[in-house]
């Protein structure tokens, strides 16, 4: 699933996957499973390190689940036969798929392709040069030195499908063989002449090993909402939340309209988008309580107070499921 060059990765991958253990002499440790596993997924993935918290919570889930050991240190100790193994790592693929599904990762996956399309249309690639070199001539001089072609490469960034240099460090090697480096300086023609072969090998060599990118960026499709709903305790103490808030208020409007202002405040914690984050999440509280306020009589309202709550929220999460809200955390 995509949103605007973004790939939502939600355990889709590996849920169809079908994993099989590597020929093995004998019993595999705990710590050796891991890896095979960690291994696997990350294939499945597009070659991405999957975060370590993700891959801890997922192994969390698998030993909750079993009755072998205890905690990380002593599953980590363990030996397991082929048998054993196998479960283990059908289990533990499954769980960090669960995990994506709770909380999804957004990813830019860098495959060259989008260098390419720059390169091949001569029109392209002139205006990216341009404004390249207009971007990094910040004295207007008309002049630049070799060694700024670095840092174009990080201005065009992994929207322009360069990837960090922490993440690519063959880009280095890229810029030396070019010698882009140093204090020489071009003026805009050369600079478009050295710039273009230096991406033109970007995009070869990510063609041939893509890079995932993981964004800080959170998912709120609704699956956390239902594990509440599904959730009877926790339900009835939002519910009496809620009844705290709104008990003095008699009139069923405004009572609805304190609702709103309720899960607005505190439904983060919910698993409701940030009231703040975006337009999208204004437009989602609108439908919702439009949607509630066009079906529920004021009577209704007061005397089954607990299934007007869970109607609010199943059609929270029903919108949510239909259209996923992303949410930019470093903004």
């Amino acid at each position: 699933m995509s949103e605007t060059g973004l790939t939502v990765l939600d355990g889709t991958h590996l849920r169809s996957l079908n994993p099989s253990l590597p020929e093995l002499n004998g019993a595999v440790g705990g710590s050796q499973l891991l890896e095979i596993a960690d291994s696997k997924a990350s294939t499945s993935l597009f070659g991405l390190s999957l975060p370590q918290n993700l891959k801890a919570s997922a192994l969390s889930r698998v030993i909750a689940g079993a009755e072998d050991h205890d905690d990380d240190v002593t599953f980590r100790q363990a030996e397991f036969d082929k048998d054993k193994a196998s479960k283990f790592l059908c289990d533990y693929i499954s769980a960090i798929a669960d995990e994506m599904k709770d909380d999804p990762l957004v990813v830019s996956i860098l495959d060259g392709n989008t260098l390419k399309m720059f390169l091949e249309d001569e029109d392209d690639y002139a205006m990216l040069a341009e404004n390249l070199f207009t971007d990094m001539d910040i004295e207007d001089k008309g002049k630049i030195c070799k060694s700024e072609i670095r840092n174009a490469l990080v201005h065009m960034g992994f929207e322009m499908g360069i990837p960090p240099f922490s993440e690519f460090p063959m880009l280095n090697d890229i810029l030396k063989k070019h010698r882009a480096e140093g204090e020489e300086e071009l003026g805009q023609a050369q600079f478009a002449e050295l710039l273009q072969p230096i991406l033109q090998e970007t995009a070869d060599a990510l063609s041939e090993k893509h890079v995932v990118v993981i964004h800080n960026i959170k998912v709120v499709n609704g699956s956390k909402l239902r594990k509440l709903l599904a959730d009877e305790k926790q339900f009835n103490d939002v519910v009496e939340r809620v009844l705290l808030e709104t008990k003095s208020e008699k009139d069923g409007l405004r009572k609805t309209k304190l609702i709103r202002s309720f899960l607005e405040k505190h439904g983060e914690d919910l698993g409701l988008p940030p009231s703040e984050s975006n337009e999208a999440v204004i437009l989602l509280y609108d439908a919702v309580f439009s949607e509630i306020k066009n079906e529920k009589s004021v009577v209704q309202v007061d005397n089954e107070f607990r299934e007007f709550m869970k109607d609010i929220l199943e059609t929270f999460a029903e919108q949510l499921e239909a259209n996923p809200v992303f949410c930019d955390l470093d903004n």
